[in-house]
């Protein structure tokens, strides 16, 4: 029996739509279509974008609809990440459309056009004059000149339908071409009509009898500096054609890289990488934790690792957090493995990263370098996944599909049969844990590969400081150092985890406070605008020249921002080339890469950002960090507050004294007695651990237990309180006595977007009940959240609580 339903996931991301859906494969597409492909199917009274997941000889249903279209030549998922991907559905309680999606670049996303379609003549003479000839109109047109109830009228009388076209958004970039088609003797004729004087045709000629392959026409013109006119003489004589070319679009232009050669390696670099080496003669899945300190030659390990695996024959997957994929961590595996590697990151364009998704797709490149969706790279021969700082939250998707990157690593580590590398100074405490119990293997590399000593860090109470009258934001220990580096002619990186000119803007007679109308949070002043920004929601105003309540002229700014620091180094160094790394500054296409390239080069001395200079720069004039104020992240509600303090004083401490120079680090802190600061200052992340598990297990939070974080928000205050009280009633009826049941309480940011949110947390060790309770409870609020727009999110591994 012929092979003719095709089991497809439909892209409606809805509860009720959150299953695989039969359809009947037709004729012309019987021997073309296979599992991955994307296909065009009729959904209720329009067609619509699916994936097919596989296809069977029989259906459990009659009357199945006809498949409208394809939409692929080849599938674009593998056979392993359909799996995955259903696997990734079951494991975040997600749909399965937000797992495929999550797969694959934008550019690969279905785009809809709705337009309407005349089947008869019109009656109405205002639908009749607007299609003037034509049989399809668009809808957004139509609807700027007729009403819907007339458009509705015309439908019921049987005169038009409405029309969904489908389309792919994935743009091939082409450019003009030329080829060689002309015979010896074709070109010998064209010669034999030429004038003596015609020496640019002559000079053409020998260029394409020399020519073998397809180039683009610039390069003809450019090398033989001459005009399209006198090249489209050969074409008239039909010695050379015109054409089309695809083009990748290169956003890292491959040849500016010159090849770089191994490294000799350190007997801590050569232990780590046996290990690797070993796992990958074996063909075994094994988790390493490489627990090496900032400097200690990690990148080198990755890099002959690597090679290794390309020389085998297979592929390999590096992650990094899209803040250390700087050009700097992007060219050293460029200049290492050449055009051997495509590069997968948000600042790409759409164009970009489709071009690097598809040289991948193809087999052209055996390395992907990077961000989260990179791990979902189409390979399938994968011999090896490293994780570049295991530590950073960003490797936790915080939307549908809500994936941690480790964990889909190690499921397609199983797969193929590889192994995964995690790597950081400063591992998370549950990765670290693992380690420690023999579930990951734990190699160490404790030493720097320069033999530098990691540079002192000193302490500096801010409250000390305003009792000795100074209240800049610079205590006078980092003054100092700042001007003796400028004297030296070295450089200098300051680290404040807030954009922005202030904090909030309050009024100091009434104490107003400007707060964003639609979140529970105070807005930010940035000067640049003189705007006030909230940077949650993007809501903006003017700033107030007096205030709105009492209305007194004694509207003031509180608090720091990087915009503000910008401006007191300005003033208290004015000699002194200050770069600002912010979102706000890095928002245009290169700007990074600009940034970074001129303080590289030495056109600035100061480089002042948030996080995202914190990790992955390596600058040899770096002889001092200033971290100017560490409470920031200090006084979050969140129990990893501690632990991301600690990482946080760690990598920026990593930033100085790199290479010869020695180098110092100076934090700024209004409470320089927290354990994790003094144990970051004395870089001892055995001391953290043992003191951060021990208040973990007190505390019950992971690794010892579970998390499962629910949120419900909604428009209405006492519709969202009501819902969590609910929640939380049938969570304890279903779930056993063993799990803690918290709240509900109210969101640490109450409200966001104009939504109320509250929340509850479960606290388990084993609850394998709690899936099926979880899809339960969905279920039951499913018709109260499309009426009234009700949003239940659950995150079954939390990394942030606010």
């Amino acid at each position: 029996m012929t092979d003719r339903i095709a089991k497809v996931v439909v892209d409606v991301p809805a509860q009720e739509t959150n299953k695989i859906y039969d359809y009947l494969i037709p004729d012309q597409l019987l021997d073309g279509l296979v599992p991955g492909m994307r296909v065009v199917v009729p959904f209720g009274p329009r067609t619509i974008m699916g994936y097919v997941l596989a296809i069977h000889n029989h259906s459990e249903r009659d009357n199945l609809k006809e498949l409208a279209n394809v939409l692929d030549v080849q599938p674009i998922l593998t056979e392993e990440l359909i799996e995955l991907g259903k696997w990734l559905s079951e494991e975040t309680m997600s749909y399965y459309i937000s797992s495929f999606q999550a797969m694959l670049p934008q550019a690969l996303k279905a785009s809809y056009k709705k337009s309407l379609h005349r089947l008869a003549p019109i009656e109405q003479d205002a639908l009749n004059t607007l299609f003037d000839g034509r049989d399809y109109i668009d809808a957004l047109e139509l609807l700027e000149h007729v009403s819907l109830r007339q458009i509705n009228e015309a439908i019921k009388r049987g005169e038009a339908e409405w029309d969904y076209e489908v389309a792919s958004k994935g743009k091939v970039k082409t450019i003009q071409m030329v080829k060689k088609v002309g015979t010896l003797d074709q070109f010998d004729q064209y010669l034999a009509d030429l004038s003596r004087q015609s020496k640019k045709q002559f000079q053409l000629v020998d260029y394409f009898l020399g020519l073998e392959e397809a180039v683009p026409v610039k390069e003809v013109l450019e090398q033989n500096k001459t005009t399209k006119q006198t090249l489209s003489k050969l074409e008239i004589a039909g010695c050379i054609t015109f054409f089309q070319g695809e083009v990748y679009r290169d956003p890292h232009q491959a040849d500016r890289f010159t090849r770089s050669a191994p490294l000799p390696l350190k007997p801590q670099q050569k232990q780590a990488l046996d290990k690797i080496n070993q796992a990958l003669t074996a063909i075994k899945n094994d988790v390493f934790l490489l627990h090496g300190v900032t400097g200690s030659g990690k990148t080198e390990v990755y890099l002959q690792a690597i090679d290794t695996v390309i020389r085998d024959g297979k592929q390999a997957i590096v992650l990094v957090p899209e803040i250390s994929l700087t050009p700097m961590m992007v060219d050293r595996f460029k200049q290492r493995f050449g055009d051997a590697v495509a590069v997968m990151h948000s600042a790409l364009s759409k164009g970009e990263r489709f071009d690097e998704w598809r040289k991948v797709h193809r087999h052209e490149v055996s390395v992907v370098v990077g961000a989260r969706s990179a791990i979902f790279a189409p390979f399938d021969r994968l011999g090896l996944i490293i994780i570049d700082e295991e530590h950073e939250s960003s490797y936790k998707q915080e939307d549908h599909p809500r994936y941690h990157v480790r964990e889909v690593a190690i499921k397609r580590g199983e797969y193929h049969q590889c192994p995964v590398v995690l790597g950081s100074a400063t591992p998370n405490l549950e990765t670290y844990a693992r380690a420690k119990k023999g579930v990951f293997t734990l190699i160490d590399m404790p030493d720097r590969i320069n033999d530098s000593v990691m540079p002192a860090v000193s302490i500096q109470d801010m409250r000390e400081e305003l009792h000795l009258g100074n209240r800049s934001m610079f205590s006078g220990a980092l003054k100092e150092a700042i001007q003796a580096r400028m004297d030296r002619k070295e450089q200098i990186v300051l680290f404040l985890n807030r954009r922005g000119y202030s904090t909030f803007v309050m009024c100091r007679d009434c104490g107003y406070v400007s707060e964003c109308p639609n979140c529970d949070i105070s807005l930010t002043y940035h000067q640049r605008h003189d705007q006030l920004k909230c940077h949650y929601c993007h809501h903006q105003e003017p700033m107030p020249k007096t205030c709105p309540t009492c209305e007194s002229d004694s509207i003031r700014f509180f608090g720091t921002g990087t915009e503000k620091v910008e401006e007191a180094l300005n003033q208290t160094f004015p000699e002194a080339r200050v770069i600002r790394m912010d979102v706000d500054t890095t928002r245009k296409k290169g700007a990074h890469e600009r940034l970074l390239k001129q303080f590289d080069n030495h056109q600035a001395d100061i480089l002042l950002g948030t996080q995202m200079i914190a990790k992955g720069l390596d600058f040899p004039k770096v002889t001092l960090v200033g971290v100017l104020a560490a409470d920031g992240l200090l006084n979050l509600p969140d129990f990893r507050a501690s632990e991301r303090t600690f990482q946080l004083l760690t990598q920026v401490s990593g930033r100085a004294g790199r290479h010869d120079l020695l180098g110092e680090v100076i934090v700024q802190t209004y409470t320089p007695e927290h354990y994790s600061v003094e144990l970051a200052q004395a870089y001892d992340y055995q001391a953290f651990f043992n003191q951060e598990m021990a208040l973990r297990k007190a505390y019950q939070y992971p690794p010892y237990y579970f998390l499962t974080l629910i949120t419900i928000s909604h428009e209405q205050l006492l519709k969202t309180e009501e819902v969590a009280r609910t929640v939380v009633k049938l969570l304890r009826k279903h779930l056993s006595d063993e799990a803690i049941i918290l709240g509900p309480s109210p969101s640490p940011i109450e409200r966001i977007k104009g939504r109320y949110r509250y929340q509850c947390m479960i606290k388990y060790k084993d609850e394998p009940n709690q899936k099926a309770v979880l899809k339960k409870i969905i279920e039951h609020y499913e018709p109260l959240k499309r009426k009234e727009n009700l949003s239940i999110q659950i995150d079954l591994n939390p990394q942030q609580l606010m």
